[in-house]
């Protein structure tokens, strides 16, 4: 047989041989002899070259199969456990940033509690520019932050009443001074020396006299409806 023939059986053996241990099926190879005469040809044998599935024992199969499952089942497994590990960050981090959300609204909601409480308590110690005279709004404005909201319409039924809102009167009768009429007027430099031109004193002294004598301006104004004085 001529050489070139035997080279050729050696390599499909080769191919096959190959392809075998990959488990995978191969067909008859089949080459061409090229001899003196280009018209004849010689089929090159490729005995023993092919293995199929067939051919490779049952139990190796079987082994197979299941290790391929075991492949499988492993990759769903850890895809199911990748999904609930990423849900439960989800929930997790949605649970944290809706109790962020709840704290920030119910500190805003305190904030805004203490400021309409202090609104209504008003601020005994307010401090207003000095002026040389005080327009009635301007000392209506003082009361409402001094006295605060919560007492101040009962303050201001008793002052409208007593002086009108004005800071200079003069009982001409009794000499009672200023905005709540004190009796005498020098009362008033409790809360401080300026009492006769300062509206925000003698706002001052008469939110704690009525505080301490009758409980609160409304207590003080419920007083005053029965006796007209206080």
């Amino acid at each position: 047989m001529p050489e070139g023939n035997r080279v050729s059986r050696i390599s499909v053996r080769g191919f096959a041989v190959a392809s075998a241990t990959a488990v995978t099926t191969v067909g008859a190879v089949v080459g061409v002899a090229s001899g003196a005469d280009q018209g004849t040809s010689e089929p090159v044998e490729a005995a023993g070259t092919t293995t199929l599935l067939a051919d490779i024992p049952a139990g190796q199969q079987v082994q197979q199969a299941s290790l391929t499952d075991q492949v499988v089942a492993q990759s769903d497994a850890a895809d199911a456990t990748a999904r609930q590990a990423a849900e439960q960050g989800a929930r997790k981090q949605a649970a944290q940033d809706a109790a962020a959300k709840k704290k920030a609204a119910d500190e805003a909601a305190a904030k805004e509690r203490e400021k309409t409480l202090a609104a209504s308590r008003g601020d005994s110690r307010a401090t207003f520019p000095f002026k040389a005279s005080y327009t009635v709004a301007e000392v209506k404005a003082m009361a409402q932050q001094i006295v605060g909201s919560g007492q101040y319409a009962c303050f201001s039924n008793i002052v409208t009443r007593e002086s009108g809102w004005n800071y200079l009167a003069v009982n001409s009768s009794s000499g009672a001074y200023g905005l709540v009429q004190a009796l005498p007027g020098s009362k008033m430099s409790s809360a401080g020396s300026d009492w006769q031109s300062n509206p925000a004193t003698q706002i001052k002294w008469g939110l704690n006299y009525m505080n301490v004598r009758y409980g609160s301006p409304c207590d003080a104004w419920s007083y005053w409806q029965v006796h007209h004085s206080y």
